[in-house]
This record gives structure tokens, sequence and C-alpha cells, in this order.
């Protein structure tokens, strides 16, 4: 897959140290991947989840969360937000999907 929009990821990682470990192994194994589907995503990524558009990435056991939208067709992963837990949980990146 093609990761778009990598400047999010870069730019969370430098507020969130401690983010930086999982979001790389996030990266690697995404980039590594070829998903036909969200079944295929589920094999790499068993608690990934969908709303609407937008596929959620629990990151660092869950203590972050990835937001992005998966064009399976075209092999491109395109990055909205990465946010902590309460970020998160106020959803406003619902608006984004």
């Amino acid at each position: 897959m093609i990761i778009a929009s990598y400047e999010i990821i870069a730019k969370f990682k430098k507020k969130h140290a401690d983010s930086r470990s999982a979001l790389d192994a996030w990266y690697t194994l995404a980039q590594k991947s070829n998903w036909k589907n969200f079944e295929e995503l589920k094999g790499t990524f068993s608690s990934a989840e969908v709303f609407k558009e937008c596929t959620i990435f629990d990151i660092g056991g869950n203590k972050y969360r990835l937001i992005a939208g998966v064009d399976y067709e075209a092999q491109v992963v395109r990055v909205k937000q990465v946010l902590t837990h309460a970020e998160y949980n106020r959803d406003k990146w619902k608006k984004e999907c």
C-alpha cells in the first residue's frame, strides 16, 4: 500500500514521542500490505474498524487512533488524523468520514 499524508504521522510523532515505535510499526506493516478488502486488512490489524468512509486503527495498545481512508483498488491509505484516545473520544474526527 502507498501511505499518503505521512506528514500527519510525522507531526504526531514529534508531539507524542511515545507513539513513535507503534506508528513506525503500523507504517511498516501497512506499506508492505496489498489488501484487496477490509477482511484482508483485518488479517493484519485485527482491531481495525470502519466508520462510514474511514478505517480506524488502534495504535500503541489502544492509546492512539489513526483515522484513514483506504482505497483498496488504488492500493492507497490516506491518513486523515492521528489522535490520542481522549481526542478520539470527542468524536470530532467523524466529520472527515
